[in-house]
């Protein structure tokens, strides 16, 4: 197994270097996601500078977090490919752009555990490397409307290990199809769609029903 070592120190989540308006667009997402499935315990793994914990406490959703790194202060420290949890623990499993800073097979093996310790849902971010075009249009009564024109695609872009990600959708061997394929075989998927204000940053809500 790989040696799921520490890849960033927490400095790395200084405001000036991290926190872009397009990321805090990102993280309104995953609360809008998670507060939807109205759950009473929430599981975060690789929480980062802790800003979706804190933000989710403001509104009333409690979460505990799980980091092989102390210095991040998680209320678990523990691998992802082998939480220390009994099954169904925790009503909503979550991760945000953390299962592609693991080899593939062992993000595999890391999505595995957050469905065995989940009740009801799975929710993920990961990044989609596939460039997109952003077009926004405003609907009377409805407001803005923002959707995307992919830039066409001849051949997708060989990934190399830059010190944090081994893989992302859409580079090549890792198209979206293989990544659903590969994440829907212990658990369905409700829907996936990439973040109006990062397009990088993709979504994905998975439901256990029907897979117990």
């Amino acid at each position: 197994m790989t040696d799921l070592s520490i890849q960033v120190d927490k400095r790395h989540y200084a405001f000036s270097r991290y926190m872009s308006k397009a990321r805090w667009s990102s993280i309104w997402h995953q609360l809008d996601e998670i507060q939807i499935l109205a759950p009473e315990i929430v599981l975060e793994i690789g929480p980062g500078p802790g800003l979706f914990k804190t933000l989710a406490a403001t509104f009333g959703i409690t979460v505990e977090t799980l980091d092989i790194d102390p210095g991040l202060n998680p209320d678990h420290v523990g691998s992802a490919t082998a939480m220390p949890f009994a099954d169904a623990s925790y009503d909503v499993v979550c991760a945000f752009q953390m299962l592609e800073h693991l080899p593939y097979e062992e993000s595999l093996r890391a999505f595995a555990e957050m469905v065995r310790v989940s009740r009801r849902h799975v929710v993920i971010s990961l990044p989609d490397a596939r460039t997109v075009w952003r077009y926004e249009i405003h609907i009377p009564k409805f407001g803005p409307r923002v959707f995307f024109i992919p830039k066409p695609q001849l051949n997708s872009t060989v990934h190399e290990f830059d010190g944090q990600h081994y893989w992302e959708i859409n580079k090549r061997g890792y198209r979206l199809a293989r990544i659903i394929a590969d994440f829907t075989k212990q658990i369905g998927l409700i829907k996936t769609y990439r973040s109006p204000g990062y397009p990088f940053h993709r979504f994905f809500v998975f439901e256990r029903n029907g897979f117990d």
